[in-house]
């Protein structure tokens, strides 16, 4: 039983127990005075009486004759009757010797008597021993108060009676109590357990049990809150669905964007961060969430343009550098956020990483100026030693054919590179569709091999073979594989001096296939490494060139990998030699 519903049946057991005790005193009372006055009424007639019949002063100064007189008057002893003087001596008594009894000057009754009133009086009797009540009337001879008459009768009886129906009144009020309990206790348990439903399903409520509902049919007024109650939980509930809807279409949104999301609060500390701006700033979003802004993005550029931004509530766009973890070039967007009520409450940070489209850029131009300076030079060749032949030198044979044979091999250099160029360009859109087929790659080396065999011994260089053992078969492109093995073996080739060595081995591991061509040639400095797929990028510029190769060979070989989903690797120590590691699925 809940607190609430003990205090409800308390408070109607205790109502009905103060109405039944206020009624049971009232009537008590009603009850006590009805006997009373009707006492009252019968002293006060027998008094009179009496008074009537010994005020002669024969009868009220011979003791005898008034003895007879009130026997004659009054003979039953139920009621006392006492004569006394106006001195208060008793001269009868009906219950008592007179001369045995004291003095009633001072009885109060007797007093009001003596004044020519009906004196009533109610206290203890010390001679009969209890409640007693007394009337006294005077005794009037002529305009004179010579004595009076007082009747008395027990108060017993009254009390007894009175007693009696507080008894009665007690026993009552307790079986009513014992009843009205069980009663109470249903009435209250009926009007409780709505309530206790209704707190239930609310309590519910604030512990996002949205599916909760009260389970009352009531037509009165806590039948009409229980409706609202599961009206008010209904939409809750559809209105927290959508919210966590929108909140999941959010954080997902947030979560799978490339570009970074940064929200600042109007105390410049960051309240919100997505995936890509914890990579962007190389700490994870826990550890900044909270924090300052120029103390968790760590670049003072950024959080000037914040702090602009929060101070002038405009919108603006701006290219940032960062430092750390890495240095990147970002291009930002800043956007005050207002709420709804038209208060600015912080702004908005898009970060979207432009370092690589930066770099593609100078890649660009890098390419475009390599490209201008590649084709000037074979040009500016051809078209000198033609101005040349035009002067006159077609008449010398010799230098005649000379010139011719410079002007072929510039023009064949020329042409390299221009396919070389459109060649990278297909493989870099795609262009060039993959026909897949099953090769064996042993025998496929060995062919690549022979091809390059009249380069290699001009050179006197020895190519090793892998071994044929085990045979390994692949599911790819013929021809973009044999085009990777032959522009490695012509860049092993060109770059081993003379009597040197390369080495071919296959390895097979797990769902892959290892190609490594080693050679024992002059190796790349280490500051090389990484850009030596670029288009053009030449480690020793003056022996590419004398080479004839165009610069392009391994950032084509670079872009076959990638079309075959591999990946390619190069270890070198300058002036020991080079291997390129070639790693393709295999299937």
């Amino acid at each position: 039983m809940t607190r609430f519903r003990i205090k409800l049946t308390l408070t109607i057991l205790g109502l009905i127990s103060l109405v039944l005790l206020l009624m049971g005193m009232y009537f008590a009372k009603v009850l006590e005075n009805s006997y009373l006055q009707s006492l009252h009424e019968l002293l006060s007639r027998e008094s009179k009486l009496v008074a009537q019949a010994v005020r002669f002063p024969n009868v009220f100064s011979n003791q005898a004759t008034l003895e007879d007189r009130v026997k004659q008057v009054a003979p039953s002893e139920e009621v006392r009757l006492t004569v006394i003087n106006e001195k208060g001596q008793v001269l009868y008594d009906n219950s008592s010797h007179a001369d045995e009894m004291e003095n009633h000057h001072d009885r109060p009754e007797f007093l009001a008597a003596l004044k020519g009133e009906t004196g009533i009086s109610r206290r203890y009797s010390e001679t009969l021993k209890y409640d007693m009540m007394y009337v006294a009337v005077p005794v009037e001879q002529g305009t004179k108060i010579v004595g009076a008459v007082r009747s008395a009768m027990s108060m017993k009886d009254i009390t007894d009676t009175i007693h009696n129906m507080w008894y009665s009144l007690l026993t009552g009020l307790l079986v009513t109590l014992v009843v009205g309990s069980i009663v109470v206790s249903r009435i209250s348990f009926s009007i409780i357990r709505p309530i206790e439903e209704i707190t239930r399903v609310a309590r519910n409520i604030t512990q996002r049990q949205y599916e909760s509902r009260v389970r009352i049919k009531a037509k009165d007024e806590i039948g009409q809150l229980a409706g609202a109650i599961n009206f008010m939980a209904s939409s809750l509930e559809q209105q927290m669905y959508e919210i966590s809807e929108n909140q999941q279409r959010l954080s997902g949104v947030l979560t799978n964007m490339t570009s970074g999301v940064i929200f600042i609060s109007e105390q410049r500390r960051i309240m919100l961060v997505n995936p890509a701006v914890e990579k962007l700033l190389g700490t994870p979003g826990h550890e900044i969430v909270g924090k300052l802004h120029i103390e968790a993005g760590k670049s003072f550029g950024l959080s000037q343009y914040i702090d602009r931004c929060l101070d002038k509530s405009e919108k603006f766009r701006e290219e940032v550098h960062i430092y750390y973890p890495q240095e990147r070039v970002l291009d930002v967007n800043f956007a005050p956020y207002i709420n709804f009520k038209g208060e600015e409450r912080g702004v908005v940070v898009v970060l979207h990483d432009i370092t690589e489209i930066r770099r593609l850029e100078k890649m660009r131009s890098d390419f475009v100026a390599n490209v201008s300076h590649e084709l000037r030079t074979p040009i500016t060749s051809i078209k000198g030693f033609t101005e040349t032949l035009l002067e006159g030198a077609m008449q010398d044979e010799e230098t005649c054919r000379n010139f011719l044979q410079i002007i072929s091999d510039e023009s064949e250099r020329l042409y390299r590179m221009i396919r070389d160029i459109l060649d990278l360009s297909k493989i870099e859109q795609k262009r060039i569709p993959l026909q897949v087929s099953r090769i064996h790659l042993q025998e496929m080396i060995t062919s690549a091999v022979a091809i390059m065999n009249d380069q290699a011994q001009r050179k006197e260089l020895t190519i090793t073979l892998p071994s044929p053992q085990p045979d390994i078969w692949l599911m790819t492109d013929r021809d973009c594989l044999q085009q990777i093995i032959l522009n490695l073996l012509t860049n092993a080739i060109v770059y081993t001096p003379e009597g040197g060595a390369i080495t071919i081995r296959t390895e097979k591991e797990d769902r892959i296939v290892k190609i490594q061509v080693m050679d024992t040639g002059i190796g790349i400095p280490e500051k090389d490494l990484t850009r030596i797929f670029e288009r053009f990028y030449r480690v020793d510029k003056a022996r590419s060139r004398d080479s004839g190769g165009t610069g392009l060979g391994l950032a084509i070989v670079k872009h076959l990998v990638d079309n075959l989903h591999g990946h390619i690797r190069v270890d070198s120590i300058e002036g020991k030699g080079t291997t390129f590691t070639v790693t393709i699925p295999y299937t």
